[in-house]
């Protein structure tokens, strides 16, 4: 799958443009549950649901995805003013689920190089992710990478905060006393695209296959690349 040079450019030029680079992390940095390895997670949080007695919050689509936070995401919005104990313990089993699986995620291709790379041209980079930071930071750890990010943002005790919200991207910008217009937001899907326009930043989008690069146009991506193979090229 050949990306348009139009595009490799104008993510060559933002990149290259921006004094921040924030990566969203699974999809940019790494796949987490490859395969559809997530679903065992959704399933356990849908037991948990039941558990607590909040199982009518989940309706079709939350009753069969196999993403896990979409499965937080409608308990939370059933329960967000009322008991949070649930939604304590679905965290919980959440960041157990994802520290388990950042140990054997597959990195994504020429992420590492391109981290390298941008770490060794000054560039001041940052994690902005709806997983657990503890699940993000394990993973650059065991790839060694960890020393190269200045903060790792990640999804708190409030699901209502994960994006498309910016609060996590704003949370970077404050860790990197940095504006928005110097930082650009590298993202693979529709809430990521949402939350770097609310935030101010550029974006870049990563999609790896057509479903993600459809999914990251028809959220209103302008620049969307399949690979960072070109990026690297001539540096």
């Amino acid at each position: 799958m050949a990306d348009d040079e139009g595009d490799v450019q104008e993510a060559r030029g933002l990149i290259e443009a921006a004094r921040c680079v924030l990566f969203d992390f699974d999809g940019p940095i790494c796949r987490l549950f490859p395969e559809g390895t997530s679903a065992p997670l959704a399933d356990e949080l849908r037991v948990l649901a039941a558990k607590f007695g909040v199982s009518d919050a989940l309706g079709p689509v939350e009753r069969d995805s196999i993403d896990p936070h979409v499965v937080l995401r409608a308990v939370h919005e059933a329960v967000h003013d009322g008991d949070g104990e649930v939604l304590a313990v679905m965290e919980e089993q959440l960041t157990a689920g994802e520290r388990a699986a950042a140990r054997t995620a597959w990195p994504t291709p020429y992420a590492v190089d391109l981290v390298h790379r941008l770490a060794g041209l000054g560039h001041r980079l940052a994690i902005v992710t709806n997983n657990s930071p503890h699940a993000a930071r394990l993973y650059l750890s065991h790839a060694g990478l960890l020393g190269h990010f200045e903060t790792i943002q990640g999804r708190t005790a409030d699901p209502g905060l994960m994006k498309p919200d910016p609060d996590v991207v704003f949370r970077a910008l404050r860790t990197l006393a940095a504006p928005a217009g110097d930082a650009v937001l590298i993202g693979d899907s529709g809430p990521d695209v949402h939350a770097a326009r609310a935030a101010g930043t550029a974006f870049v989008g990563y999609g790896r296959n057509e479903r993600k690069i459809r999914g990251l146009r028809q959220a209103g991506a302008g620049v969307v690349i399949s690979s960072y193979r070109e990026l690297l090229r001539g540096g």
